[in-house]
């Protein structure tokens, strides 16, 4: 299912693709996710048993706390909101082919916004451990004449953290629409176990990895 947006604009024609409007169903969906959540957290009894729901979300948060720990550390703790939210960002977007729609991490505008997020909050603490001199002085480490491939290196990160996600979702979805176009009819057959693979497991398991090279990044910055 594409849903495309075509308007004008002071005299120009502007199209929106599908992905970026699939970006802001997962941005809704999340939004709805959260007053839902804080509406149950506020009417929640501490003398009543908390409901399956509100156990689901803790056992989520406990998870995405434990992780930040031990990834990034202890006095890190504070990004674990930030991480959740990317988390469930990637992982909606990545299930999205299960429903019809275009994931909107097959879009490498979306994985490059995300990949930037990271870059600059990456350089953004950086600079914020080392100092002005210290964060330079970084670029000359180990030894001065290696400053350009340090320097290339970083500049290197966001597009290879962008290409892995955008790449593996991507192809899945090139996979499935050609088996969907060859099979026809017989589609619904043989594709269930496909769409295990491509969206399900694929899309799980690039949502960690990109999570954690996000913590990795910024966790190796600010030490």
């Amino acid at each position: 299912m594409e849903i495309n947006i075509e308007t004008n604009l002071f005299g120009k024609e502007i199209f929106i693709p599908d992905t970026v409007v699939n970006s802001w169903i997962v941005l809704i969906i999340l939004t709805i996710f959260a007053l839902i959540v804080n509406n149950k957290i506020k009417k929640a009894s501490t003398d009543e048993k908390p409901s399956a729901f509100l156990n689901v979300v803790e056992v989520l948060v406990e998870k995405v706390d434990g992780l930040v720990k031990s990834t990034m550390g202890p006095d890190k703790i504070f990004f674990a909101p930030y991480i959740l939210t990317l988390v469930m960002f990637l992982l909606i977007a990545n299930l999205f082919g299960l429903v019809g729609f275009t994931p909107p991490t097959s879009d490498y505008s979306v994985t490059f916004t995300l990949a930037l997020m990271t870059f600059f909050l990456t350089q953004y603490y950086s600079f914020k451990t080392s100092g002005f001199l210290g964060y330079f002085k970084n670029f000359t480490e180990p030894m001065a004449f290696l400053t350009p491939l340090n320097i290339l290196g970083e500049l290197a990160n966001p597009i290879s953290l962008s290409f892995r996600l955008f790449g593996n979702i991507l192809s899945g979805v090139i996979i499935m629409g050609l088996l969907y176009s060859a099979l026809g009819y017989l589609a619904p057959i043989f594709t269930p176990i496909l769409h295990a693979y491509f969206d399900v497991f694929s899309g799980v398991l690039q949502t960690f990895i990109f999570s954690m090279l996000t913590m990795i990044f910024i966790g190796g910055a600010m030490d």
